[in-house]
């Protein structure tokens, strides 16, 4: 049976507003179920533990099933340690949204060297939403970016407008991917749209987990 690593964040604080963050259940919990039983499943973040969640909507019938199940909570609330994780054993690797993720992820030398290490043994490297922030600073062999000249979408700017967040964020997402060399595309606010380049496949938001989660399922078969 393949292996999936999924990540997700460990920040649960919203900058200065007072509000709390942390992973997008949906972001989880679409892809997981997209996935089926046909893959095992790991989780990790960068801390490790109970991981902080975000975007609690009990009446999506996915993320209820997810929430409302006691050994999914387990695993959400033991998440590995970058250091636990063995590379090796994961056929793809999985970036989980929510906006905690722009604290936490970029700049996470652990995870970036687990991304890198998967993706060098030929395995696929996935995100959604704002989980493409952990790909800004993975590096290969050759010393180039992983994504510089490659396709791939995240959760735009006019959507971090829209929300209300642009102000909050450490960083402009978009911006982000687009000066380190992606090849940045989107479409409008809050559509599902999956970008695939080779083994890179990226989600614009929440409304794309879903089927981002059907795309790596069939990249991984």
């Amino acid at each position: 049976m393949k292996k999936v690593l999924f990540i997700v964040t460990s920040h649960a604080k919203l900058g200065d507003t007072g509000k709390t963050t942390g992973y997008y259940l949906s972001e989880v919990t679409h892809p997981w179920e997209a996935l089926g039983k046909d893959f095992e499943i790991s989780v990790a973040s960068p801390k490790g533990g109970d991981a902080p969640v975000d975007g609690l909507d009990l009446s999506d019938p996915i993320s209820r099933k997810f929430w409302e199940d006691p050994q999914w909570r387990k695993i959400m609330a033991n998440t590995l340690r970058p250091e636990e994780v063995r590379p090796q054993d994961y056929a793809a690797i999985f970036y989980a949204g929510g906006h905690g993720v722009m604290w936490d992820f970029p700049d996470n030398k652990q995870l970036a060297d687990i991304c890198s290490q998967i993706y060098e043994q030929g395995g696929i490297v996935s995100a959604v939403c704002h989980g493409p922030a952990g790909l800004l600073n993975v590096f290969l062999k050759d010393g180039k970016r992983l994504i510089d000249g490659r396709k791939l979408t995240s959760f735009s700017n006019a959507e971090e407008n829209l929300a209300g967040t642009a102000s909050v964020v450490p960083f402009l997402l978009q911006t982000a991917l687009e000066k380190d060399g992606a090849i940045y595309s989107c479409e409008k606010p809050w559509s599902d749209y999956v970008v695939v380049d080779g083994r890179l496949v990226t989600g614009q938001n929440p409304q794309s987990a879903l089927s981002l989660g059907k795309t790596l399922r069939k990249m991984l078969a």
